[in-house]
């Protein structure tokens, strides 16, 4: 398992030169995380082209209202990553896990843009032999489990498709929308991961942080990782 502390601060200069000279892309960018990574990218100097159904509410410095499911080649060429935010909580709509993620798998196939997935905390292990997750536990939310069991099945498609260069990042159990950006986590792997004091948290600015550190580093390609506050 992958486990080491990460700081904000200690990016170096050279690294935010490099970082000036991508393009990335977030698809389903209307939502919370999409715009938290968002505005993260740009104030690290990336420039990102930001594609959603709605109307523009991010700070991206190239807007597109398009469906995901609409999106083509074309749409996703040049770029040298996709962050995909999408989520679905109706229960006619889990199964568009699935469908969205593997649209968006087919759309880069074979190509060098990496593909940098919004998952969840579900399908995280809390045994070494990985065969009890998250939401198996019995203090997991009845209210939660389809929307984990649909999120568990689409990464379980994911990882079979060797022709994409994925990355699925999950963040901690406890996700806070409004938790303040601290700059610091903690890496995991497969396993779900505690802090010092016992929690397993992480606010939607600290992990835009881990997710624009993966996209300037690309160190977890075709792998699962997870983050936690440290």
């Amino acid at each position: 398992m992958i486990f080491f502390a990460c700081n904000q601060e200690s990016y170096n200069i050279k690294a935010f030169r490099e970082a000036i000279n991508m393009r990335i892309a977030v698809v389903a960018a209307n939502g919370r995380v999409a715009n938290k990574v968002i505005e993260e990218a740009v104030n690290r100097g990336f420039e990102v082209t930001a594609f959603g159904r709605k109307e523009n509410n991010t700070k991206a410095q190239t807007y597109v209202q398009k469906d995901l499911f609409d999106l083509t080649v074309e749409d996703l060429k040049g770029f040298d990553a996709v962050v995909d935010a999408f989520g679905a909580w109706t229960e006619d709509t889990l199964p568009q896990h699935s469908t969205s993620l593997n649209h968006l798998c087919d759309i880069l196939s074979g190509t060098d843009t990496r593909l940098l997935v919004v998952g969840g905390a579900g399908s995280l292990y809390v045994n070494p032999e990985h065969t009890t997750c998250v939401s198996d536990g019995t203090d997991f939310p009845d209210a939660f489990k389809p929307l984990a069991a649909a999120m568990a099945k689409a990464l379980g498609e994911l990882r079979e498709r060797k022709d994409v260069k994925w990355t699925y990042i999950s963040p901690a159990g406890d996700f806070q929308a409004d938790g303040s950006r601290d700059g610091a986590y903690i890496l995991g792997g497969e396993e779900l991961v505690l802090n010092d004091r016992g929690e397993s948290i992480i606010s939607y600015a600290d992990y835009a942080i881990a997710m624009v550190d993966e996209i300037e580093s690309g160190n977890h390609i075709q792998q699962r990782i997870s983050v936690v506050r440290k």
